[in-house]
């Protein structure tokens, strides 16, 4: 095989990168101590990455850095002093989540190359096309599909100029990335800012299935399915890992690259992942990539299972043999580890040493003289040194300690500045700033091989409008045809919800569009393969007059079609640069600013003109949406795994309960996946008071999903009392909270 797969590597922290190295990755993704997606993580400072980048270039070895959290809007001046620092380092790419960031980084960072995370939940064409606008120049696909959906997606990325990577070692989620409110509901630590708390592998009441884990899955290993994955065309494979520390980094790495290493020789590929199991692992399963989602994905406690997978090779996990099998593990660890300290010991990602000597007299020009352990070059001045006392306006005499100064941002490089010699420079001269700035520019070039320094860059602040008095309208979300009278003397607008599964009610709900043409459609957040084909087709059938949608590949559809489009809450929008990314780039009209935020967080976003902004005030509270059967571990379900019916015919429902006496709500529905969901209603009755003028338009999601939370209206009263409300009727908000219990606005309350 000609054709290299990149093989990407984690590094929680400088020990897992030095290991990632000497065991033979080609790329290795790191974490900042900030904005990035695994605060529990050990990360690295900026001080270290200069150092890090060096290290790994000097090794063959790319080094991209994750950024890949929502942003919020207090966040972003922080955000853009680090962007000024990271144009100027060697960074080989940043792994971004945030839509806002997206827009930052394509209009202002050109030479920044852009990857989209995980955390986007790319799995259909559309999306493709979504990020391929912004500019992105890699994406990490969903890690629920199948190699032929892989292989399909893979085409079009690159028709479209951009790479694929996908996940192949390490732990699975049971949810979609970046559509996971678990965590955030559970303890206000959101996944999508780097704080999941991983409740999915918490302990529950033992279900009726007999389990007590029934959230946790095995961990991911497409160890044996290299050829298929080089046959599909994908240009990177990713090791997850950035908390593991750095003996299982060189151990599962060194693994992938013996296989790849067996793949381009063509020679016979390793199917024992003996090595695998000596590190943590939860037992391993490529049930996702097969296409084949089964019972087997789960196990029922989330503990290493490297112990038992030893004992069971010893005749069974029998006491005796575990006992054998933890203590020869040890040892085996004690070895790793120590082989692994000798091996990198002598890689150092400490900062090139700078020795500086200037010198120069009035009427010549100043002469710099730069010399690294390597080489030594001189820069010069472009106008001559005078004397002090004959500049007109005075100003800063040159000496050590302006240059110092001036020349600081040298030691943000993978160079330092170790000593500053001006004994050969007349005392009493000037230069102008920019005069030395220009000196700095030009040792940064000679330094890093003609790249041009870029000076920071002033992000324009996003103004806040003047104050508009607006008048909030009612809208409504339905999933069932019997409801679509509720929507009849309402001026409320009315959403109803398109399936994750269209193929199959095509022709039935484009039916109810049809005869009912102020209808608007609501699309959700997944739609992979032939579901998005047909949500595609069904945009072209009905024509709707605005849609609604959760993912970003119907959204470009809607905007080649030129097709009035708004975005919905599981887009995940949290700051005002990612309203002027839709806006900008795809002609959106407005935005649900998402739930997870609060109070403050909310109000602090600053709206582009002729942008409307959405808020939802009553809903059940999504947690996460699974393409496994959550029913497998619940309540037993009769099949052993997913077939083709389960999708488009599965409807039933069931409750889980953790230690702490949270109970949380499985509902399957018709052409739709397994959804978590809170036990009860999200019902916020004071944003309207707390942030007036701000919302177009307070949705209210009147589906059908039945949690703890009971009304005590008909769904025509509610409706009827929820438009009182946005009225300002006295007493409405004081009447929905009686008439609607429990509920909860913890997320309004807690933000992330």
């Amino acid at each position: 095989m000609k054709r290299k797969i990149e093989l990407l590597a984690p590094g929680g922290d400088i020990d897992a990168i030095k290991a990632a190295i000497v065991a033979g990755a080609d790329a290795i993704y790191c974490g900042l101590d900030r904005f990035n997606a695994r605060n529990r993580a050990e990360n690295i400072t900026f001080a270290d990455l200069p150092g890090i980048v060096r290290l790994a270039h000097t090794n063959n070895c790319a080094l991209f850095l994750t950024l890949n959290i929502v942003i919020v809007e207090s966040e972003i001046p922080a955000l853009i002093t680090l962007l000024n620092r990271l144009v100027n380092t060697r960074i080989d790419g940043l792994i971004v989540q945030d839509l806002g960031l997206l827009y930052i980084l394509t209009h202002y960072y050109p030479t920044l190359q852009i990857h989209a995370s995980t955390q986007l939940t790319t799995h259909n064409e559309g999306q493709i096309h979504f990020l391929s606008k912004l500019n992105v120049r890699r994406v990490n696909l969903s890690r629920e599909l199948s190699i032929q959906e892989i292989h399909s997606l893979t085409e079009t990325a690159h028709q479209n100029s951009l790479l694929t990577e996908v996940f192949v070692h390490g732990s699975y989620c049971l949810s979609f990335s970046g559509i996971c409110y678990l965590s955030s509901f559970n303890s206000g630590n959101s996944g999508n800012r780097g704080r999941c708390s991983q409740p999915c592998r918490d302990q529950y009441v033992k279900t009726v299935a007999g389990k007590d884990y029934p959230l946790n899955l095995k961990d991911n290993s497409a160890f044996s399915d290299v050829q298929a994955l080089a046959d599909a065309g994908v240009d990177s494979v990713k090791i997850e890992g950035r908390i593991k520390k750095f003996h299982y980094v060189y151990t599962v790495v060194k693994a992938w690259r013996k296989q790849l290493q067996s793949l381009y020789g063509q020679e016979e590929l390793c199917h024992d992942d003996e090595d695998l199991h000596r590190v943590f692992n939860r037992g391993f399963s490529n049930a996702f990539l097969k296409g084949d989602i089964d019972r087997d994905m789960f196990v029922d406690h989330p503990r290493d299972y490297s112990a038992v997978y030893l004992a069971e090779t010893k005749d069974g996990a029998t006491d005796e043999n575990m006992e054998e099998a933890k203590r020869e593990l040890y040892d085996l660890k004690t070895e790793i580890i120590t082989d692994v300290r000798g091996r990198i010991e002598h890689l150092s990602s400490e900062k090139i040493p700078l020795q500086i000597s200037v010198s120069g007299q009035a009427g010549t020009v100043l002469h710099v003289v730069v010399q690294t352990p390597e080489r030594s070059f001189t820069v010069v001045s472009d106008s001559g040194l005078v004397e002090l006392k004959r500049t007109k306006d005075g100003g800063q005499s040159l000496d050590c300690d302006m240059l110092a100064k001036r020349l600081a941002q040298l030691n943000e490089t993978e160079f330092t500045i170790e000593s500053l010699e001006t004994d050969g420079l007349c005392r009493g001269l000037f230069l102008p700033f920019k005069e030395v700035s220009a000196i700095r520019k030009k040792i940064f070039r000679e330094l890093h091989a003609s790249q041009e320094y870029v000076s920071p860059i002033d992000v324009p602040r996003i103004k806040r409008q003047g104050d508009q008095m607006l008048e909030p309208v009612l809208s409504l979300l339905l999933s069932a045809e019997e409801d679509l009278h509720l929507c009849q003397g309402s001026s409320a607008d009315t959403y109803f919800q398109i399936p994750d599964n269209l193929e199959n009610c095509d022709s039935a709900l484009t039916s109810i569009f049809v005869a009912n043409r102020g209808l608007l459609p609501w699309f959700p957040a997944v739609l992979i393969g032939e579901s998005y084909h047909a949500a595609v087709e069904f945009l072209q059938k009905v024509k709707p007059q605005r849609v609604v949608t959760n993912n970003s590949g119907i959204a470009y559809e809607c905007w080649q079609r030129g097709v009035p489009w708004i975005a919905g809450p599981y887009l995940n929008v949290a700051n005002s640069f990612s309203l002027l990314c839709l806006m900008g780039n795809f002609n959106c009209s407005g935005s649900f600013i998402s739930n997870e935020l609060k109070r403050v967080q909310i109000k602090a976003i600053k709206k582009p003109d002729d942008f409307k902004l959405y808020y939802s005030i009553y809903h059940p509270i999504v947690l996460m949406t699974s393409r496994q059967c959550l029913f497998h571990q619940v309540t037993g379900c009769t099949k052993d795994r997913i077939d083709e019916n389960c999708l488009h015919c599965c409807e039933k429902s069931a409750e889980i309960t953790n230690l702490k006496k949270q109970t949380f709500l499985i509902e399957k529905t018709k052409g739709n996946y397994h959804t978590l969901y809170g036990s009860t209603h999200y019902l916020n009755t004071d944003v309207l008071r707390e942030i007036p003028n701000f919302f177009s338009s307070f949705l209210v999601d009147l589906r059908r999903i039945q949690t703890e939370t009971r009304v005590a209206l008909d769904r025509a009263e509610l409706v009827k009392l929820f438009e009182s409300y946005l009225a300002g009727h006295p007493g409405s908000a004081e009447a929905l909270e009686k008439s609607i219990q429990p509920s909860t606005k913890h997320q309004y309350v807690k933000g992330i």
